[in-house]
């Protein structure tokens, strides 16, 4: 075996690389699995092996790969029971499963695609064979992995990036937003969660790529390289503000290995705080130290942003509690941020 770290056990998975695409193979007999192995790695492919569909089933719940090449005829769990089992996976539904077969009755190519499967090989497989047709299903797996995401965030201001900063998609506002990103010398005015160490207030370099085509800026590129270094906290956020607006990047996860999602939030905060003071006849410092509030700040954090000792805030939040007829500072919250949402 190439590889034999990729055989057991199923619950100790290898680090894969995300520049790689990677192919689960499962098969009973050692020798196909040898030589499939061997003919994908040198393809290009990470690999990842089973030698039943248990052992798969087990892999598959730790790692979504690129495509599965699966051996139809099994002792125990068979091909076409394992490709059920795979597909009852929604995270599964775009997965291209390639069955492995002796049999060329028709009866059994029908059950392999009855059961989810999208092509099949005859054995003894020809390795220049299985590796084309995996490489088309693996492409189109992913095109469609990608236009069903963009669907599902519709006309919201969102991309998606590589680790590397390359832009393989992006919206029409996402695209404008981008704009204020590369144009403003803002940096990072807070990083959310467990990133702060990456963190407040990093200088902004001006992009030398701008121009080779469609890239991150560099300010949001740095970020993505810290957040991703840092660990993948998906709540993690880039912040910067300039002229009242803030602009926040959030990423909401992978588009697929080695590609994130990442959404392109604007606040108009004094916007907001002009229609909460309207609307609950605040002044503007009370109007700003709920906003804040509604945030989930505390009053050092408030203090902070406003200028101001934590006593002050406390001060103005007596007044707002006053003005909202409310006793705690969850309620006052809860009242902010569901006016928020009308504006």
């Amino acid at each position: 075996m190439h590889d034999e770290s990729l055989l057991l056990p199923p619950e100790t998975q290898p680090e894969l690389p995300d520049g790689k695409p990677v192919v689960l193979i499962v098969d009973d007999t050692p020798d196909n699995l040898a030589l499939l192995s061997d003919t994908l790695q040198a393809a290009g492919y990470a690999v990842l092996v089973a030698l039943d569909g248990q052992s798969a089933l087990q892999r598959l719940a730790r790692i979504t790969p690129d495509a599965v090449l699966l051996d139809a005829l099994m002792p125990g769990m068979d091909g076409f029971e394992t490709c059920l089992h795979i597909k009852a996976d929604p995270r599964n539904r775009h997965l291209p499963v390639i069955f492995m077969t002796a049999l060329t009755d028709s009866e059994h190519v029908v059950q392999g695609f009855r059961v989810g499967g999208i092509d099949y090989v005859t054995k003894p497989v020809k390795p220049s064979e299985v590796s084309a047709r995996i490489a088309a299903h693996v492409q189109r797996s992913r095109l469609q992995r990608q236009a069903d995401m963009v669907l599902e965030i519709g006309m919201r201001a969102a991309l998606i990036a590589a680790a590397s900063g390359e832009i393989k998609w992006q919206s029409d506002l996402a695209r404008q937003r981008l704009a204020q990103y590369a144009s403003s010398g803002a940096g990072i005015s807070e990083v959310a969660d467990s990133v702060d160490a990456m963190t407040a207030h990093s200088a902004w370099v001006p992009d030398p790529l701008a121009e080779a085509g469609p890239r991150l800026p560099s300010v949001l590129a740095q970020w993505l390289t810290r957040w991703i270094e840092a660990g993948c906290d998906l709540q993690a956020a880039f912040e910067t503000a300039a002229g009242g607006v803030r602009r926040v990047a959030r990423v909401l996860g992978r588009a697929t290995r080695g590609d994130w999602v990442i959404l392109l939030e604007e606040f108009d905060d004094a916007a907001h705080t002009t229609a909460l003071a309207a609307q609950f006849s605040l002044t503007t410092r009370e109007a700003e130290v709920l906003l804040w509030l509604s945030r989930g700040k505390t009053n050092r954090d408030i203090g902070d942003i406003l200028g101001m000792a934590p006593r002050t805030v406390n001060k103005h939040l007596e007044h707002v509690f006053g003005k909202l007829h409310v006793e705690t500072r969850a309620a006052a919250a809860a009242i902010a941020a569901k006016a928020s949402t009308r504006y």
